[in-house]
């Protein structure tokens, strides 16, 4: 059994919130984000019967949206695997962190997820930039 992680956490390198509304629709039977703030929008799905919030924020890093679900109630186990799901859904880059984050880890390393399932781990943000 894999390991659940407490929440899930992907970022977004461009959203369409028509497309990103209709994913998590289907994912989690949730009603279109509504605005909460300047960048942010909100709402809450269900996974199992379990509420799951859902906090979008604009430009969180480097350009890229944060798509936090506030909740180990989700369809996806890992970040990864929600990042596979979400650029197949929303045919744009999706980023994570490689696993669970510990003390001592390398915060700069994540995992880019494009559209056909090309994947692979990447510094982020770019030190060469």
């Amino acid at each position: 059994m894999m390991e659940r992680f407490p929440d899930i956490e992907v970022y977004l390198a461009s959203v369409a919130i028509d497309r990103v509304n209709a994913w998590l629709s289907e994912a989690l039977d949730a009603p279109p984000l509504s605005p909460a703030g300047k960048g942010k929008w909100k709402t809450h799905g269900h996974h199992q019967g379990e509420a799951v919030p859902v906090l979008l924020v604009d430009n969180a890093a480097d350009g890229f949206a944060s798509l936090w679900f506030d909740s180990h109630h989700t369809p996806w186990h890992t970040d990864q695997e929600c990042a596979q799901h979400a650029a197949e859904a929303l045919q744009t880059e999706v980023r994570c962190s490689l696993g669970g984050w510990h003390p001592g880890d390398d915060p700069d390393r994540f995992w880019q997820v494009m559209p056909g399932g090309q994947e692979k781990a990447i510094e982020w943000p770019d030190s060469g930039r």
